[in-house]
């Protein structure tokens, strides 16, 4: 299979993604939600740069001589004939709108499983909280993820779109929406309060998805959508709103309230340090 192919997409994909984060970082100009707990200068950097390490680890593996991407999955398994949708086209010169819209449904549960699993799971959760340590909550959030985890998580992305057949139109559209959703819902953006609701119904908002990125692990453990907000209401692991309120909610995790997640170094390093273990509480001493 020609690997330009998975390569010539990328300036579709970069042309996106820069448009949606130009505008979510205009909104959040425009109407804040929070004031940031942050400067932004430190912040932006380190999540700007790990994004770019993200990006340049994708296209290494979209570059080898059998591409490692999800895209390129899609078109070897369309080539093959293999998976279900493409054993249920058969010879049909190719899918319909019906079928890219499953493939996304689909794609869009993979995720949200894969989402729950990194932190249920010790190890992976190791790799995701570098995403969760960020002490403020905006548009470069979306775009903070470990290196290692965005290799897993194209590795995961590539068996599912193997298994069900997508086809390449429904897995580049579903990555470019998944781009958009994540910044959409990561950025500091004030929606009227009716717009939320009526919103939140189908798409995740950010003040859903903020309720993930609080401190207590009660709510940080629920609203795992990206995209739809149905998965949570089906799996019982949706959260109206934060304890706290959306103003004076602490955003991060408990034992990494400090400028340290605002440092590049630290932030790529996290997953392989020793985490920091919580207090013994102290014994009563008899009188």
């Amino acid at each position: 299979m020609d690997s330009l192919n998975t390569i010539g997409v990328a300036p579709l994909r970069l042309t996106a993604f820069i448009g949606i984060f130009v505008l979510m970082a205009l909104l959040e100009l425009a109407v804040p939600r929070r004031d940031p707990r942050t400067g932004k200068a430190s912040r932006w950097f380190t999540n700007l740069t790990i994004a770019g390490i993200d990006s340049l680890v994708l296209r290494l593996m979209a570059m080898l001589a059998a591409p490692i991407a999800a895209f390129a999955a899609a078109l070897w398994a369309q080539g093959q004939g293999w998976g279900l949708l493409n054993w249920l086209n058969g010879s049909q010169s190719g899918p319909g709108w019906p079928e890219v819209l499953l493939a996304m449904i689909v794609l869009d549960l993979a995720i949200y499983f894969q989402h729950v699993v990194s932190h249920k799971i010790p190890i992976l959760w190791r790799l995701h909280k570098v995403h969760h340590t960020d002490v403020d909550f905006d548009v470069t959030t979306a775009v903070r993820f470990h290196p290692v985890e965005i290799a897993l998580s194209m590795l995961w992305k590539i068996v599912v779109v193997v298994i069900l057949g997508a086809s390449p139109a429904a897995v580049l559209l579903f990555e470019v929406t998944l781009n958009g959703c994540a910044m959409f819902n990561h950025a500091n953006i004030r929606l009227p309060l009716w717009l939320d609701r009526a919103v939140r119904l189908v798409i995740v908002t950010p003040d859903m998805h903020r309720v993930h990125h609080s401190i207590y692990r009660a709510e940080h453990d629920s609203n795992y959508g990206f995209n739809l907000s149905v998965w949570d209401r089906l799996f019982r692991t949706y959260t109206d709103q934060p304890r706290d309120g959306h103003d004076k909610m602490a955003i991060g995790l408990k034992h990494y309230q400090s400028d340290d997640p605002t440092r590049l170094g630290w932030s790529l390093r996290l997953p392989f340090t020793k985490p920091p273990q919580s207090p013994a509480p102290k014994r009563e001493t008899a009188i």
